[in-house]
């Protein structure tokens, strides 16, 4: 039986911010492609994900945020059909198409699928290959190429909707992930541990204050040394008091020293020592339980490799 499930659909590559836009579609082909050439694809259960419920996006967001959402993919249909412009800008960086709305459901969809698949015992654990990302869409704002937080909402789905306790999300992208914060903060059943570049986009987190949030902001040009240091003095201590029931990963692979979106010098023996780390935390309290959704990562090749580093420690091959 696989262990371990790989999550994906082909709206993913729909949804595009314009040419030149570092959140590409490419992204997910490199990462495809390298899973297949090294046979690391052959040892995953593949499963298309499912729209995520809108009464399920409302676990982490306001009805407005998302009606907002919903909105501007409309209007932008009405303004194609009338030759207007094929994108509808968020912010400086953030942008929809027609597809966007669709791919954000089945991003989220895919880490609510994944989390029933692992509660039910069908799946050991599971990597969500997604766009848009997740980790920078706060309750009630998209920003950072993310709509909808992936993450938060598989994690309040399974407190919620599966009756656990604890969960614990784990964010080791370069950048900080404020939505996440901005969900969770403050809610004694969710423990965030992350690192992150600071100073740097989005500015946040090394005024992480609330009781569960063990959020470290590291300077640029940090290694894999600094890292593990991080891991092991902050984050494994507070997993470990913690014991959570399920663990929720946001997956982002930009601080690789070859991703030039961020300033920080993993490698993928990293990410492998990283998701080892978690993957032991996870087998002690939570049945060996993790769902993973990519965030960043935007070095193609990098990209493909830190992945597949990731996912053969998840599916121990």
């Amino acid at each position: 039986m696989h262990k371990t499930g790989y999550y994906f659909h082909p709206l993913f590559r729909k949804h595009e911010m314009g040419a030149g836009h570092p959140e590409c579609p490419e992204r997910l082909d490199a990462i495809n492609d390298w899973l297949l050439a090294t046979g690391v694809l052959d040892a995953l259960h593949q499963v298309q994900a499912p729209p995520a419920p809108i009464s399920d996006l409302e676990l982490a967001h306001g009805r407005m945020h998302i009606a907002a959402i919903r909105g501007l993919t409309d209007g932008l249909r009405e303004e194609i059909d009338a030759g207007g412009p094929t994108h509808a800008q968020i912010d400086p960086d953030t942008s929809l198409n027609v597809h966007t709305w669709d791919a954000a459901l089945c991003a989220a969809g895919a880490a609510l699928a994944a989390t029933d698949a692992v509660m039910a015992g069908e799946l050991e654990n599971a990597f969500c290959a997604v766009r848009p990302p997740g980790h920078h869409a706060c309750h009630d704002k998209a920003m950072g190429f993310c709509f909808f937080n992936n993450v938060a909402i598989a994690a309040r789905y399974a407190l919620e909707r599966h009756g656990l306790h604890r969960v614990a999300i784990i964010d080791f992208d370069v950048h900080h992930g404020n939505g996440t914060e901005d969900i969770v903060a403050g809610d004694p059943r969710i423990l965030m541990a992350s690192f992150f570049q600071h100073p740097f986009y989005p500015h946040g987190g090394a005024q992480s204050d609330a009781a569960n949030l063990v959020n470290v902001p590291l300077p640029a040009y940090s290694k894999g040394d600094a890292v593990r240091a991080v891991v092991q003095d902050h984050w494994l201590p507070r997993l470990e008091a913690f014991a959570p029931e399920m663990v929720f990963i946001s997956a982002g692979f930009d601080a690789h020293r070859e991703d030039e979106m961020g300033q920080m010098g993993l490698v993928e023996a990293d990410y492998a020592w990283m998701t080892e780390q978690i993957k032991a935390v996870a087998q002690r309290h939570a049945k060996g339980r993790i769902v993973s959704c990519l965030e960043g990562g935007y070095h193609l090749d990098a990209l493909a490799r830190s992945v597949a580093a990731h996912v053969r420690v998840l599916a121990d091959v």
